[in-house]
């Protein structure tokens, strides 16, 4: 059985592509399944921002495959870890948890590097280029950590 990942951020056009690309690019996709989403639908159906598609490109990663989508409930059925991007996030993403089982799915991605210190992936949509560089290699130390576990745990329900 695959392991599903979830990427969230707000718009699911610059944080959640990239974690979601370089997540995938450090696994296998035969054993985990990565995807992404935002928690608001400004971007359904739009193709990640074009300053996460030329970092993703710098880093020799396509994420140009990618079409925005918003966040749903059924994405609890379908997803044993669910990694968002910031606080924010991680509240709109819990409001809509049925029970306990749904919470403990999700958690901060960068507290895989800083763990219980509650450090957001700042969101550079509206920042300089240099944000997207940064963020880029946030989310590339968080996704080493997190596909070093997926390697050595099973999925569970």
């Amino acid at each position: 059985m695959k392991t599903n990942v979830l990427m969230v951020c707000l718009g699911n056009i610059c944080r959640s592509p990239l974690a979601e690309g370089i997540l995938k690019s450090k696994t296998d996709p035969k054993k985990i399944y990565v995807d992404s989403a935002g928690t608001g639908d400004y971007h359904i159906d739009d193709l990640p921002d074009p300053r996460s598609i030329a970092i993703a490109k710098k880093h020799k990663l396509d994420i140009t495959s990618q079409k925005g989508r918003q966040f749903s409930v059924q994405d609890f059925d379908r997803f044993h870890h669910i990694y968002v991007m910031d606080t924010f996030n991680y509240a709109d993403v819990i409001a809509l948890a049925r029970d306990e089982d749904d919470k403990k799915k999700v958690k901060l991605i960068l507290d895989e590097i800083f763990p219980g210190e509650n450090v957001d992936v700042p969101d550079p949509y509206q920042g300089l280029a240099d944000g997207f560089k940064n963020v880029f290699e946030m989310l590339d130390d968080a996704c080493e950590i997190i596909a070093k576990k997926l390697k050595e745990t099973h999925p569970h329900k």
